[in-house]
């Protein structure tokens, strides 16, 4: 693609502004000893953030099992964005929303009966597995992708992927983007994302591989990196396609058009729950909770109609256990019987789950990898038996 004039003409005022702006910080610290009027500052290239994303911290060694833990403090903490659209946002009460959010309280209704026996705790991505590894949070639903890496040198486990995503850009259509663009139409763009993220490397192997060269900033904060690109500071802003579709539906200035590309993700970004590693018993009670809300949406059973469902011997035999009747497992693994009950009439199915919170910014099943695989998705639960 020709490279837009206007992308041209914001790179050079940008390059101009970049020397201003450099005089301007070394006036500052030669005249001030206050650091209010310096400007966020890009947080470190791909190389020093991938180090953050495998920094090795000491680990909280205990010989307590986790689940019996956070049973005896009778709260769950729960690590969340707090500011991904949709997904986990902060409330102006400190309250959580979002599809991460619910899932936290799914966790939580299953051990104690009680959706809103939460602690919340909002985390940058540079933070989040910190607060895993350290024992500040039991478990994180942060829109994290399940990778090798992570699983292994990091010393994170995973759960069942709640969201399968994949990362796409987004620009403003007067630069010449459209939704056809592809990462070979990006050459000498500035480029934004989150620091300690999978974006970055995923970007820089993209455009490497379309053979063109783009200016990679990076900030620890996306609302940042948002910020940046409604200013102009950033050409194009990446990361998950869900994540960018919420910031358009909530952001895009009213004298702007953004667009969303390449059609296919640059990426595979498998999301969903992540705790530390060898807690068998606390993982087995996440996975089965984000289990029961998948296996009652594919029986049709709703917060609203479970007790009726429960009532009229419509249930198959595996629905009966899942709800804690005859033959039921959940007792085994230290929750109530009707753990999955609570999990269901207090926070709803996976369907349900969705529609409330991702629905309303354009994000729909249909068609999609998260539709349930009866209906060609990759949502799918092992049986309950």
């Amino acid at each position: 693609m020709k490279k837009p004039t206007a992308l041209l003409s914001r790179r050079s005022a940008l390059r101009l502004g970049g020397v201003l702006a450099a005089l301007a910080l070394l006036g500052a610290a030669c005249g001030s000893d206050s650091d209010d009027e310096v400007a966020d500052e890009p947080a470190a290239t791909t190389e020093a953030a991938a180090a953050t994303d495998a920094t090795q911290v000491e680990l909280v060694q205990s010989e307590d099992d986790l689940l019996d833990t956070v049973i005896a403090r009778g709260e769950l903490k729960c690590g969340v964005s707090g500011a991904a659209v949709a997904f986990s946002e902060t409330q102006p009460d400190g309250s959580q929303t979002g599809f991460d959010a619910d899932f936290c309280r799914v966790v939580a209704a299953a051990i104690f009966g009680d959706a809103e026996a939460v602690e919340f705790t909002p985390l940058t991505a540079a933070e989040r597995f910190t607060a895993v590894q350290t024992g500040a949070i039991d478990v994180l639903m942060r829109n994290t992708t399940w990778t090798q890496g992570r699983d292994t040198e990091v010393g994170m486990d995973f759960g069942p992927t709640t969201y399968y995503d994949g990362q796409q850009l987004m620009a403003r259509a007067s630069d010449g983007f459209t939704g056809a663009s592809t990462v070979a139409d990006i050459g000498g763009a500035v480029v934004c994302t989150n620091a300690g993220t999978t974006t970055e490397q995923n970007i820089a192997d993209a455009a490497d591989a379309a053979g063109v060269a783009i200016q990679l900033n990076t900030f620890e904060d996306f609302d940042i990196v948002t910020t940046n690109f409604v200013e102009g500071a950033c050409d194009i802003v990446t990361t998950d396609g869900s994540a960018l579709v919420g910031r358009k539906a909530n952001q895009q200035p009213d004298d702007q058009e953004w667009v969303i590309f390449p059609p296919t993700p640059i990426s595979k970004e498998p999301l969903g729950p992540t705790y530390g590693q060898n807690q068998s018993r606390f993982a087995d009670v996440v996975n089965w909770a984000v289990y029961a809300t998948i296996l009652a949406d594919e029986k049709g059973i709703t917060s609203q109609n479970i007790d009726s469902r429960m009532g009229d011997g419509s249930l198959d035999a595996e629905a009966v256990r899942l709800l804690g009747g005859e033959g039921e497992l959940q007792t085994a693994m230290g929750l109530s019987a009707d753990a999955f009950y609570s999990v269901i009439s207090q926070v709803g199915n996976y369907d349900e789950i969705y529609s409330r919170h991702l629905n309303p910014v354009g994000l729909s099943r249909a068609g999609s990898a998260n539709a349930g695989w009866l209906d060609g998705g990759l949502i799918y639960a092992p049986p309950a038996r």
